[in-house]
C-alpha cells in the first residue's frame, strides 16, 4: 500500500497520480516511482534519463541543489535547512556558485570559490559537482521537479524520532519505520535495483514523500529566492 501517511501535520492521503523520489548513486540516479499499486524502481544514467523515466509523474523530488547562488550570500534554504537539522547539519552541502562547478580540479574550485565567496568549498561539495551540473545543464526544468532534502523530510515525517546516522543499522531501521507512515516497506523494499545502496533507496522514498506533499499542495517550502537563470532556490518538504 502506498500513501498511508499518518503525519500529524495533515490527514492521510493516497496519491491519485504517480510521484517520484530521486537520489544520487555512484553511476547515476535511483528513482522511486510511486503509484496506486506500489513502487517501481529504476536506476537512470543521468538527469535527462530521470526526466524521461518520470514523465508521467505529477511531482518529482530530487536530492540535489537546483537553483544556484551567484556570489557571497548563501542560499536561504541551505541556512535554514542546516539550522533545522541541528546536529545532522553536516548532511547539508551548501550549493556553490555556478562558476565553481566549472572548475576542473578541487584546487581550482576552491580558488574560484574563494574569489566569489571568500571561502573554499568542501571536498564533498566538489565531489557532487558533476551531479549538480547535470541538472543545471538542462535547458528546461519542469515545474514538477523540486529540490528536497531527505534528512529533513524524514524529520518532518517523524518529528518525534531522534535519528541515528543513516549508514548504521539503527539509523536504517528508524528510517524504514518512519517511511512506513508513507509506504508499506514490504512492498517498497521487496525488489530493489542493482547499483543502489539501502541508504540511497530510503532517501529516494523520503524524497517521494515530499514530492507527494508538493503534488497535494500541502508541502512546506523553505526559501523563496530565484537564481540568475530564473530557477527557484528552495527546499520542499
Amino acid at each position: 500500500m502506498v500513501g498511508a501517511d499518518v503525519d500529524a501535520h495533515e490527514p492521510a492521503s493516497c496519491p491519485t497520480a504517480p510521484v517520484a523520489g530521486v537520489d544520487g548513486v555512484p553511476d547515476g540516479w535511483v528513482v522511486a516511482r510511486l503509484y496506486m499499486g506500489g513502487v517501481e524502481w529504476s536506476v537512470c544514467a543521468d538527469a535527462a534519463a530521470v526526466l524521461d523515466a518520470t514523465a508521467d509523474c505529477v511531482a518529482v523530488g530530487v536530492d540535489i541543489p537546483i537553483g544556484l547562488p551567484s556570489g557571497v550570500p548563501r542560499r536561504v534554504c541551505d541556512i535554514e535547512t542546516g539550522a533545522r537539522l541541528g546536529r545532522a547539519r553536516s548532511s547539508v552541502f551548501p550549493a556553490p556558485p555556478r562558476p565553481v562547478l566549472a572548475a576542473a580540479s578541487f584546487a581550482d574550485a576552491c580558488a574560484v570559490a574563494r574569489e566569489l565567496t571568500g571561502r573554499a568549498i568542501s571536498l564533498q561539495t566538489f565531489n557532487i559537482g558533476r551531479k549538480i551540473r547535470e541538472w543545471d545543464a538542462l535547458d528546461v526544468l519542469p515545474d514538477r521537479v523540486v529540490e528536497v532534502h531527505p534528512e529533513l523530510s524524514l524529520r518532518t515525517l517523524a518529528p518525534e524520532v531522534e535519528f541515528a546516522p543513516k549508514k548504521t543499522a539503527r539509523g536504517a531501521g528508524q528510517r524504514i519505520a518512519a517511511l512506513a507512515r508513507w509506504v508499506d516497506p514490504a512492498t517498497a523494499l521487496a525488489d530493489l535495483p542493482a547499483g543502489a545502496r539501502l541508504d540511497d533507496v530510503l532517501d529516494a522514498l523520503a524524497a517521494s514523500w515530499s514530492a507527494g506533499r508538493w503534488a497535494r499542495g500541502c508541502a512546506e517550502v523553505i526559501g523563496d529566492e530565484i537564481d540568475e537563470r530564473g530557477r527557484p532556490m528552495r527546499v520542499v518538504l
